[in-house]
């Protein structure tokens, strides 16, 4: 295969990336442990640094034979997965220097997990979707245990892995399935072979079912959820931050360009699927976290109803159903980072707690506290004219206008029952008596992270253009 400059330009941020960790890699390797600082911090620069390189200058295209293609969904995607891991790193810090955990090989696995998301958020080849899902997988199996001294990290280490290997065997036989059927396995010879007529074969089909089970499993969709909440819980706290956010984020945009793109003449097959998957996921979500005492399973389930909404626009199939999942991943994005920041911030005497109940009176020791996670929590659920409200309100606009009316009656109501569990954490903190009071936080990333958060979700109505815009063009991107 002969790869011309075009392929190379086009790969600029990825290639930029793998050789900004691959230094920062040998450097950490050369100066021991005490390279930690600078690593964490050069190796946050250089993700930021990728996502300007996305846009200086903005070039589209395909690369490396159509393996590889950058368009302004991917583009934009690709934004967002590399913000949440620059932010996870820089949270990650004091809560793994007070463990004695904090290393330099923890960014870099990071990175390198970050770079496999952006290769599978522009694959256009079953293969390389592989590649890059593995690189971004293995990568995470270690960061999921990465404490190694704590036996809640390696168990949900050991779980990931595990049930992780069992989605990517499915997506790789799914995959095997369409190659047999379809003649290859590039996205444009898929597409062409469904155009000539084999749509209707049932191996087309069940290869399909395969792969989209694969991805359901990244992004937590019912009944692929079973790691989320044990994984959630026994990993680290920033982990469990970024697993919240960036694979979810990939895994979603992978999962659009695949069935948006060589799939699409099998819209009334696989819509059935995420219609199923969808609806699922948006009621485990609201009635199973009715219970959790523990926050971050707590917000294991909302993921897991979150993704529900999210598929209910990818379900749609149209431009506008993708618009609302990029303008609802962008709120998403702003809205997990900034709850998982106060998570980080609530200790009592200098030990992490992470029981609802620990939340108590919170309103009265630490206001200011209290006020941003009420701000996250009514924009969770959806309560006007917080984020949230307008993240779901466009989707089950989308979903209307595309005749889904009974999910979106179903999303609708499910929203009204998770409601119940955030409005009860804002009810322990303002209402219920003190418990001992959680350590005045001192003023750090994780404090500036749940600021700039909260002030975004708050202030969203009133600038809600350049947002709507921004998802409006990474739709239009993808269906000309």
């Amino acid at each position: 295969m002969i790869v011309g400059l075009e392929s190379w330009t086009l790969a600029r941020p990825e290639i930029f990336l793998a050789a900004a960790t691959t230094l920062l890699l040998i450097y950490g390797v050369v100066r021991g442990e005490i390279a930690t600082p600078f690593v964490s911090v050069a190796t946050s620069v250089a993700l930021l640094v990728t996502a300007a390189l996305l846009f200086l200058p903005y070039r589209e295209g395909t690369a490396f034979s159509s393996l590889f293609i950058v368009d302004r969904l991917t583009a934009t995607m690709k934004v967002m997965v590399l913000v949440g891991s620059a932010v996870a790193i820089l949270m990650s810090r004091a809560y793994f220097e007070q463990a004695k955990a904090w290393r330099f090989e923890y960014p870099i696995l990071v990175a390198l997990a970050t770079l496999g998301m952006m290769l599978m958020i522009s694959a256009n080849d079953l293969m390389a979707l592989y590649v890059g899902l593995e690189l971004q997988s293995l990568a995470l199996y270690v960061i999921a245990s990465f404490q190694r001294d704590s036996v809640r990290s390696t168990e949900a280490g050991v779980k990931y892995f595990v049930l992780g290997s069992v989605a990517s065997g499915m997506l790789l036989f799914g995959s095997s399935l369409i190659y047999g059927f379809c003649g290859g396995t590039a996205f444009v010879q898929i597409s062409g072979a469904l155009a000539d007529g084999r749509a209707t074969e049932i191996g087309v089909i069940i290869g399909l079912v395969f792969v989209v089970a694969g991805l359901a499993f990244k992004v937590s969709a019912v009944p692929f959820h079973m790691w989320t909440p044990d994984v959630y819980e026994g990993a680290p706290t920033p982990v469990t931050a970024l697993f919240a956010v960036a694979p979810k984020i990939a895994a979603l945009s992978l999962l659009v360009s695949v069935l948006m793109g060589p799939f699409k003449p099998l819209f009334a097959q696989w819509q059935q699927i995420i219609v199923v998957a969808s609806v699922l996921s948006m009621a485990l979500g609201a009635f199973a976290a009715l219970r959790q005492q523990n926050i971050k399973r707590l917000m294991a389930y909302s993921s897991i109803g979150n993704v529900g909404y999210i598929l209910l626009g990818v379900a749609s199939g149209t431009e506008k159903g993708i618009q609302a999942v990029v303008f609802y991943l962008a709120i998403y994005l702003v809205m997990t980072l900034g709850v998982f920041a106060t998570i980080l911030l609530m200790k009592r005497r200098n030990i992490m707690v992470e029981q609802v109940s620990d939340l108590a009176g919170l309103a009265r020791s630490q206001p200011m506290m209290a006020l941003g996670m009420l701000i996250f929590m009514f924009s969770l659920a959806g309560i006007p004219p917080l984020a949230g409200f307008w993240g779901k309100l466009y989707i089950f606009m989308a979903a209307v206008d595309a005749k889904l009316f009974v999910p979106a009656v179903l999303g609708v109501l499910a929203s009204v029952v998770a409601s119940y569990y955030y409005l009860r954490i804002v009810k322990v903190m303002y209402f219920d008596e003190p418990a001992e009071a959680i350590d005045r936080p001192a003023f750090g990333v994780n404090r500036m992270v749940a600021l700039v958060a909260a002030f975004l979700i708050a202030i969203f109505s009133l600038v809600p253009q350049p947002l709507s815009l921004i998802a409006e063009a990474a739709a239009k991107g993808l269906f000309r």
